[in-house]
Protein backbone atom coordinates (compact mmCIF):
# COMPACT_ATOMS: atom_id res chain seq x y z
CA UNK A 1 0.00 0.00 0.00
CA UNK A 2 1.82 3.08 -0.93
CA UNK A 3 0.09 5.94 1.26
CA UNK A 4 1.79 7.93 3.88
CA UNK A 5 -0.25 7.21 7.56
CA UNK A 6 0.01 9.63 9.77
CA UNK A 7 -0.57 9.75 13.79
CA UNK A 8 -1.27 12.88 15.94
CA UNK A 9 -0.75 11.06 19.48
CA UNK A 10 0.92 7.95 19.85
CA UNK A 11 -0.65 6.28 23.25
CA UNK A 12 -0.80 2.92 23.66
CA UNK A 13 -3.62 2.64 20.83
CA UNK A 14 -2.03 3.97 18.10
CA UNK A 15 1.17 1.85 19.09
CA UNK A 16 -1.14 -1.50 18.78
CA UNK A 17 -2.68 0.32 15.33
CA UNK A 18 0.66 0.91 14.14
CA UNK A 19 2.86 -2.05 15.38
CA UNK A 20 -0.08 -4.15 13.56
CA UNK A 21 0.20 -2.06 10.65
CA UNK A 22 4.16 -2.52 10.61
CA UNK A 23 4.27 -6.59 11.53
CA UNK A 24 1.83 -7.80 9.28
CA UNK A 25 4.21 -6.53 6.22
CA UNK A 26 1.47 -3.90 5.00
CA UNK A 27 3.06 -1.11 5.77
CA UNK A 28 6.81 -0.11 5.79
CA UNK A 29 8.14 1.89 9.30
CA UNK A 30 8.96 4.56 6.89
CA UNK A 31 5.70 5.05 5.70
CA UNK A 32 4.58 6.31 8.89
CA UNK A 33 4.74 9.43 10.69
CA UNK A 34 3.81 9.88 14.33
CA UNK A 35 3.61 13.51 16.55
CA UNK A 36 4.04 13.31 20.25
CA UNK A 37 4.56 15.84 23.26
CA UNK A 38 7.90 15.18 24.63
CA UNK A 39 11.60 14.25 23.50
CA UNK A 40 11.80 10.90 25.43
CA UNK A 41 8.36 9.18 23.97
CA UNK A 42 9.68 10.48 20.22
CA UNK A 43 13.12 8.35 20.64
CA UNK A 44 11.46 5.74 22.53
CA UNK A 45 9.20 5.47 19.65
CA UNK A 46 11.76 5.72 16.98
CA UNK A 47 14.32 3.31 18.29
CA UNK A 48 10.90 0.75 18.69
CA UNK A 49 8.99 0.68 16.08
CA UNK A 50 11.34 2.68 13.52
CA UNK A 51 9.11 5.38 12.25
CA UNK A 52 9.30 9.03 11.61
CA UNK A 53 8.13 11.39 14.81
CA UNK A 54 7.96 15.22 15.01
CA UNK A 55 6.98 17.03 17.68
CA UNK A 56 4.50 19.22 15.72
CA UNK A 57 1.08 18.09 14.96
CA UNK A 58 0.80 20.67 11.63
CA UNK A 59 4.17 18.39 9.94
CA UNK A 60 2.22 15.20 10.83
CA UNK A 61 -0.88 16.44 8.99
CA UNK A 62 1.01 17.92 5.92
CA UNK A 63 2.25 14.52 5.09
CA UNK A 64 -0.27 12.15 5.81
CA UNK A 65 -2.44 10.25 3.58
CA UNK A 66 -4.85 8.93 6.17
CA UNK A 67 -4.36 10.62 9.59
CA UNK A 68 -5.61 9.26 12.55
CA UNK A 69 -6.48 11.24 15.21
CA UNK A 70 -5.24 9.56 18.60
CA UNK A 71 -5.91 11.93 21.39
CA UNK A 72 -8.84 11.95 24.03
CA UNK A 73 -11.94 13.10 22.73
CA UNK A 74 -11.53 16.40 25.11
CA UNK A 75 -8.45 17.32 22.84
CA UNK A 76 -10.12 16.62 19.59
CA UNK A 77 -11.71 19.83 18.95
CA UNK A 78 -8.07 21.87 19.70
CA UNK A 79 -6.20 19.66 17.45
CA UNK A 80 -8.05 19.71 14.09
CA UNK A 81 -8.47 23.61 14.60
CA UNK A 82 -4.19 23.26 14.69
CA UNK A 83 -3.72 21.42 11.82
CA UNK A 84 -7.28 21.76 9.25
CA UNK A 85 -5.46 24.45 7.58
CA UNK A 86 -2.05 22.01 6.77
CA UNK A 87 -4.29 18.55 5.88
CA UNK A 88 -3.89 17.54 2.32
CA UNK A 89 -7.64 18.01 0.26
CA UNK A 90 -7.74 14.12 -0.18
CA UNK A 91 -6.65 13.04 3.05
CA UNK A 92 -8.93 10.42 5.06
CA UNK A 93 -9.69 11.61 8.76
CA UNK A 94 -9.65 8.47 10.95
CA UNK A 95 -10.88 9.45 14.74
CA UNK A 96 -10.98 6.62 17.12
CA UNK A 97 -12.56 8.64 20.06
CA UNK A 98 -15.78 7.58 21.82
CA UNK A 99 -18.96 10.15 21.37
CA UNK A 100 -16.99 12.52 18.49
CA UNK A 101 -19.51 11.98 15.24
CA UNK A 102 -18.14 12.52 11.83
CA UNK A 103 -20.73 15.75 11.39
CA UNK A 104 -18.82 16.79 14.88
CA UNK A 105 -15.80 16.53 12.73
CA UNK A 106 -16.83 18.04 9.75
CA UNK A 107 -18.05 21.14 11.47
CA UNK A 108 -14.15 21.38 13.30
CA UNK A 109 -12.56 21.40 9.90
CA UNK A 110 -15.38 24.19 8.67
CA UNK A 111 -15.54 22.04 5.17
CA UNK A 112 -16.52 18.18 3.61
CA UNK A 113 -13.58 16.67 4.00
CA UNK A 114 -13.31 12.23 4.62
CA UNK A 115 -13.86 10.74 7.93
CA UNK A 116 -14.18 7.65 8.86
CA UNK A 117 -15.20 7.01 12.63
CA UNK A 118 -13.87 4.15 14.32
CA UNK A 119 -14.10 2.20 18.00
CA UNK A 120 -10.73 -0.14 18.25
CA UNK A 121 -10.12 -1.97 21.74
CA UNK A 122 -6.78 -3.32 23.38
CA UNK A 123 -6.42 -6.68 22.17
CA UNK A 124 -4.82 -4.90 19.26
CA UNK A 125 -2.08 -4.91 21.09
CA UNK A 126 -1.91 -9.07 20.04
CA UNK A 127 -3.39 -8.50 16.69
CA UNK A 128 -6.23 -9.69 17.97
CA UNK A 129 -8.72 -6.61 18.19
CA UNK A 130 -12.44 -5.76 17.23
CA UNK A 131 -12.68 -2.49 15.11
CA UNK A 132 -16.18 -1.18 14.43
CA UNK A 133 -16.21 1.70 11.46
CA UNK A 134 -18.91 3.74 9.94
CA UNK A 135 -18.02 6.74 7.18
CA UNK A 136 -19.41 9.69 5.72
CA UNK A 137 -20.17 10.31 2.31
CA UNK A 138 -17.15 11.81 0.66
CA UNK A 139 -15.45 8.08 2.04
CA UNK A 140 -15.40 6.12 -1.73
CA UNK A 141 -15.36 2.18 -2.06
CA UNK A 142 -11.39 2.59 -2.48
CA UNK A 143 -10.95 4.30 0.88
CA UNK A 144 -12.93 2.20 2.81
CA UNK A 145 -10.97 -0.87 1.31
CA UNK A 146 -7.60 1.21 2.54
CA UNK A 147 -9.00 1.76 6.41
CA UNK A 148 -10.37 -2.33 6.04
CA UNK A 149 -6.96 -3.53 5.38
CA UNK A 150 -5.38 -0.79 7.64
CA UNK A 151 -7.85 -1.72 10.59
CA UNK A 152 -7.52 -5.67 9.43
CA UNK A 153 -3.98 -5.68 9.83
CA UNK A 154 -4.53 -6.05 13.86
CA UNK A 155 -7.93 -7.70 13.83
CA UNK A 156 -11.18 -7.85 12.49
CA UNK A 157 -13.38 -4.77 11.30
CA UNK A 158 -16.81 -4.19 11.26
CA UNK A 159 -18.85 -1.86 9.56
CA UNK A 160 -21.82 -0.15 10.82
CA UNK A 161 -24.01 2.45 10.42
CA UNK A 162 -23.05 5.51 11.95
CA UNK A 163 -26.28 5.65 14.50
CA UNK A 164 -25.31 2.57 16.10
CA UNK A 165 -22.04 3.66 16.99
CA UNK A 166 -22.75 5.09 20.19
CA UNK A 167 -23.29 1.22 21.05
CA UNK A 168 -20.15 0.04 20.48
CA UNK A 169 -17.79 0.90 23.16
CA UNK A 170 -20.56 -1.14 25.21
CA UNK A 171 -20.21 -4.04 23.34
CA UNK A 172 -16.45 -4.09 22.27
CA UNK A 173 -14.51 -1.13 23.23
CA UNK A 174 -14.88 -1.60 26.84
CA UNK A 175 -15.74 -4.96 26.92
CA UNK A 176 -12.42 -6.55 27.67
CA UNK A 177 -11.82 -4.86 31.44
CA UNK A 178 -15.43 -6.86 32.03
CA UNK A 179 -13.45 -9.73 30.62
CA UNK A 180 -10.63 -9.21 32.84
CA UNK A 181 -12.70 -9.02 35.86
CA UNK A 182 -13.99 -12.39 35.03
CA UNK A 183 -10.98 -14.03 34.40
CA UNK A 184 -9.86 -12.30 37.70
CA UNK A 185 -12.65 -13.75 39.56
CA UNK A 186 -12.39 -17.17 38.19
CA UNK A 187 -8.45 -17.12 39.21
CA UNK A 188 -9.35 -15.92 42.65
CA UNK A 189 -11.73 -18.93 42.80
CA UNK A 190 -9.13 -21.44 41.69
CA UNK A 191 -6.30 -19.67 44.37
CA UNK A 192 -9.34 -19.94 47.03
CA UNK A 193 -9.30 -23.68 46.07
CA UNK A 194 -5.72 -24.53 46.32
CA UNK A 195 -4.13 -23.78 42.93
CA UNK A 196 -1.44 -21.51 42.28
CA UNK A 197 -1.67 -17.88 40.94
CA UNK A 198 0.04 -18.20 37.51
CA UNK A 199 -1.87 -21.23 36.78
CA UNK A 200 -5.27 -20.09 37.66
CA UNK A 201 -4.74 -17.24 35.34
CA UNK A 202 -3.72 -19.29 32.78
CA UNK A 203 -6.43 -21.87 33.46
CA UNK A 204 -8.99 -19.01 33.48
CA UNK A 205 -7.80 -17.21 29.99
CA UNK A 206 -7.72 -20.10 27.81
CA UNK A 207 -10.98 -21.54 29.21
CA UNK A 208 -12.11 -18.12 28.31
CA UNK A 209 -10.11 -17.98 24.83
CA UNK A 210 -11.40 -21.14 24.04
CA UNK A 211 -14.99 -20.44 24.83
CA UNK A 212 -14.78 -17.02 22.81
CA UNK A 213 -13.06 -19.45 19.38
CA UNK A 214 -16.23 -21.69 19.77
CA UNK A 215 -18.74 -19.33 18.96
CA UNK A 216 -16.55 -18.05 16.14
CA UNK A 217 -16.24 -20.94 14.76
CA UNK A 218 -18.94 -23.13 15.06
CA UNK A 219 -21.40 -20.75 14.34
CA UNK A 220 -23.86 -21.60 17.23
CA UNK A 221 -25.89 -19.72 19.53
CA UNK A 222 -23.87 -19.48 22.49
CA UNK A 223 -26.43 -20.97 24.79
CA UNK A 224 -26.33 -23.89 22.50
CA UNK A 225 -22.73 -24.38 23.52
CA UNK A 226 -23.57 -23.75 27.16
CA UNK A 227 -26.44 -26.20 26.92
CA UNK A 228 -23.80 -28.95 25.50
CA UNK A 229 -21.66 -28.22 28.87
CA UNK A 230 -24.53 -28.67 31.37
CA UNK A 231 -25.22 -31.84 31.74
CA UNK A 232 -28.40 -32.96 33.90
CA UNK A 233 -27.90 -32.38 37.61
CA UNK A 234 -24.22 -31.69 36.92
CA UNK A 235 -21.59 -29.31 38.35
CA UNK A 236 -21.76 -26.85 35.50
CA UNK A 237 -25.62 -26.53 35.79
CA UNK A 238 -25.41 -25.44 39.61
CA UNK A 239 -22.75 -23.18 38.85
CA UNK A 240 -25.05 -21.17 35.90
CA UNK A 241 -28.01 -21.57 38.28
CA UNK A 242 -26.01 -19.57 40.74
CA UNK A 243 -24.59 -16.76 38.27
CA UNK A 244 -28.54 -16.37 37.07
CA UNK A 245 -29.79 -16.45 40.73
CA UNK A 246 -26.48 -13.45 41.27
CA UNK A 247 -27.64 -11.73 38.66
CA UNK A 248 -24.86 -12.25 36.09
CA UNK A 249 -26.57 -11.79 32.66
CA UNK A 250 -28.27 -8.77 34.46
CA UNK A 251 -25.50 -6.97 35.81
CA UNK A 252 -23.36 -7.18 32.00
CA UNK A 253 -27.03 -5.69 30.67
CA UNK A 254 -26.70 -2.79 33.45
CA UNK A 255 -22.94 -2.02 32.84
CA UNK A 256 -23.61 -1.86 29.09
CA UNK A 257 -26.16 0.74 29.63
CA UNK A 258 -23.98 2.46 32.07
CA UNK A 259 -21.22 2.72 29.17
CA UNK A 260 -23.25 3.71 26.47
CA UNK A 261 -24.85 6.67 28.68
CA UNK A 262 -21.50 7.56 29.17
CA UNK A 263 -20.19 7.95 25.53
CA UNK A 264 -23.62 9.70 24.90
CA UNK A 265 -22.57 12.48 27.46
CA UNK A 266 -19.19 12.42 26.10
CA UNK A 267 -20.17 13.11 22.41
CA UNK A 268 -22.34 16.13 23.72
CA UNK A 269 -19.66 18.02 25.63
Amino acid sequence: MEKKIGFIGFGKMAQAMAGGMISSGLISPDQIIASMRTEKTRLYVEKQYGIHTFSSNSDVAKGADVLFLAVAPYSYFEVIKEVKEFVKSDAIIVTIAAGITTEDVEHAFGKRVKVVRTMPNTPSLVGAGMTAVSVNDEITDEDLETIEKLLGSFGKVEVIVESQMDAIPAISGSSPAYVYMMIEAMADGGVVQGLSRDQSYRLAAQAVLGAAQMVLETGKHPGELKDQVTSPGGATIAAVATLEQERFRGAVLAAMESCTEKVKKLGKK
